[in-house]
């Protein structure tokens, strides 16, 4: 029987949204385990890296860019400030909200862990040529953006 007449029998790997969350269980665990040594885990990366792209944030604002709820980003920003690499502050004009900002030392850290980060990846990417590894990215970003729609 051809696969386009029991498309229920072709293979996992032939299931790209199962492969891509594979490749993401992966991948997260071989971020989590470079980010340990910096008492860091995967989304705690994710809001530093956020961080290093804006002149301080609301605190609000990440939840919106990274997906997360909310109360998460709390917890998180809670997180990396005990570790000295945030600082919290009153938002100009609203004494109610508060501006999430890297410090020094988090942007330290985050240089730090971007060495990490490119192991990481050139790990999962060993298999592919540089130009695949540039079309994956593109391709990878194109429908991550999408998803933000």
């Amino acid at each position: 029987m051809a696969d386009e007449e029991a498309p229920w029998k072709r293979a996992l790997h032939a299931d790209t949204g199962y492969l891509l969350y594979r490749l993401g269980l992966h991948s997260g665990r071989l971020f989590d385990a470079t980010l340990e040594e910096f008492g860091l885990r995967l989304r705690h990366y994710a809001l530093l890296r956020h961080l290093a792209t804006v002149e301080g944030a609301l605190q609000r604002e990440p939840s919106d860019r990274l997906g997360y709820d909310p109360s998460a980003i709390v917890s998180l920003v809670d997180d990396l400030q005990e570790l000295g690499l945030v600082e919290r502050g009153p938002a100009p004009g609203d004494r109610r909200s508060r501006v999430v900002a890297l410090t020094d030392r988090g942007r330290d850290v985050l240089r730090d862990t971007d060495k990490g980060s490119r192991r990481v990846t050139d790990e999962l990417l060993a298999p592919l040529a540089p130009g695949e590894r540039a079309t994956l990215q593109a391709l990878l970003a194109r429908v991550a953006e999408a998803d933000r729609d």
